[in-house]
């Protein structure tokens, strides 16, 4: 029950910090209120956790150390990945729960002495660079694209924003989808690891955690990336939102976990340098950068510590 506790809590904290990247820029569009789209991402995001969320759970569990861990072990990975990303929430800053969680579970790895997986520990840490440059790419072409279609358009100005509103919408549906299926292994890939639990059941536990948190608690970080990057118009949005959520679901699909926060900030960015590089904030891009280096390895540094100093306690 403690391990489903810490699972629970890993996946509220994912909920409460990357609603942001779900619906951040339709709030910050104006578009819908937060609470509606807090809802409209608990739904999906359960969604995306029970139908796909079982390839990343795999590789959080199982691909990067190469032995069992014990109870102790997982509820310390576990936790040490959730309370930075909680100091970050509290923070307003977007961060990565899955550089949290992979990092708690390296220092935990490292422990214990398990032998680590280096090749999936890089493709993963390679992962955290490509998939926002990706994206930023992504959106940026997709941006232009969208514009010259809609100065093609002979369409009231009405229509075309009623039009723009509804695939924001929808778009921000398919980030939350696309968060669960990557994010609700983070939560529950260590605890899956014991073989104690049906993969069906922690995945629900996941995705209705992620849900809780979206709900109670998303609407901190949502303003920062909703607006604290750079200013978002409804076009901006549903630009952002469906970049960094093919991209998150590429990675999904191949069972990487990837930050959902790189994802939709790098989108962001993309359609920012569209409008041109001066409307983009960049005192905030150098706060977020700084809290996704430090993320991974103060949770590595954290699970080691705390793993060693109860081990000596109860020796």
């Amino acid at each position: 029950m403690i391990l489903l506790a810490a699972g629970a809590y890993v996946g509220w904290n994912i909920g409460a910090n990357d609603t942001a990247n779900c619906i951040g820029t339709t709030v910050g569009a104006g578009l819908l209120p937060f609470r509606r789209a807090a809802l409209i991402v608990g739904i999906f995001a359960i969604a995306g956790a029970m139908l796909q969320g079982q390839h990343v759970m795999d590789t959080i569990g199982k691909g990067i150390v190469h032995r069992e861990l014990d109870y102790m072990a997982v509820g310390i990975a576990l936790i040490s990945g959730g309370v930075f990303v909680s100091l970050a929430t509290f923070k307003r800053i977007p961060t990565s729960t899955s550089q949290a969680i992979v990092g708690g579970v390296v220092g935990i790895g490292l422990a214990v002495h398990a032998p680590i997986n280096a090749a999936k520990f890089w493709a993963i840490a390679g992962s955290w660079i490509v998939c926002p440059v990706l994206v930023m790419a992504l959106a940026y072409g997709l941006s232009k694209v969208v514009g010259i279609i809609l100065n093609r358009i002979a369409a009231s100005i009405l229509i075309v924003q009623q039009v723009m509103g509804w695939l924001a919408i929808l778009s921000g549906c398919y980030v939350a989808y696309s968060m669960g299926a990557n994010n609700a292994g983070n939560a529950v890939g260590p605890i899956a690891s014991l073989g104690a639990f049906p993969p069906l059941l922690l995945l629900a536990l996941g995705g209705g955690a992620i849900a809780g948190g979206a709900i109670t608690y998303g609407r901190r970080v949502a303003e920062t990336v909703g607006k604290g990057i750079t200013p978002l118009d409804v076009r901006g949005a549903f630009v952002a939102q469906t970049a960094s959520a093919a991209g998150m679901h590429l990675f999904s699909i191949w069972g990487i976990p990837v930050s959902t926060s790189s994802a939709i900030v790098g989108a962001v960015v993309g359609v920012g340098l569209v409008k041109g590089a001066r409307t983009i904030r960049t005192k905030t891009i150098w706060v977020i950068l700084a809290g996704w280096v430090l993320t991974p390895g103060l949770a590595a540094l954290t699970s080691f510590s705390i793993y060693h100093m109860l081990s000596r306690m109860m020796s």
